[in-house]
């Protein structure tokens, strides 16, 4: 993935492992906030982020097929970053670690299903996304630029 998630109608792509394009983030300019559209490669959409403000903390939810997948959470408590991540069915996820240097993972019951990590790269801007085998992958990288968008 690539740093610099917010600048105002950016779009980029998401290489896979062998440096083919998997997915596409398309940064919508045109909205007060903040909105991306996850696309596949052939173009079609895999998942919409969209920031969603409270009263007492943001909150960005993903939606898939017209229905709201996860939903993301800054975390109150704590000196590290920290999210709370509650998927459809009621499942819950938490993301830790230095999450403003891109060096984090994302949990669920207590194993990782997602590593993030800018120490692989030489590039500046870059970042990687390792997930657990059998996991969801779109869902799992809407979550990190959800995540991404709210830092």
């Amino acid at each position: 993935m690539r740093e610099k998630l917010l600048s105002i109608g950016d779009d980029f792509w998401i290489e896979d492992d062998q440096g083919q394009r998997a997915f596409k983030v398309n940064g919508k300019a045109v909205r007060i906030r903040d909105t991306f559209v996850l696309e596949d490669a052939s173009g079609n959409r895999v998942a919409s982020i969209r920031e969603r403000k409270l009263s007492v903390r943001d909150k960005v939810e993903i939606e898939r097929g017209g229905d709201t997948a996860a939903t993301v959470r800054k975390a109150l408590v704590g000196l590290r970053d920290r999210f709370a991540i509650e998927l459809k069915d009621g499942a819950q996820m938490k993301a830790h670690g230095n999450i403003v240097d891109h060096e984090y993972q994302i949990e669920r019951d207590g194993r990782s299903v997602a590593t993030i990590s800018k120490k692989w790269f030489r590039v500046r801007e870059s970042y990687g996304v390792d997930i657990a085998q059998g996991e969801d992958v779109p869902l799992l990288l809407a979550i990190t630029v959800a995540i991404d968008s709210m830092t």
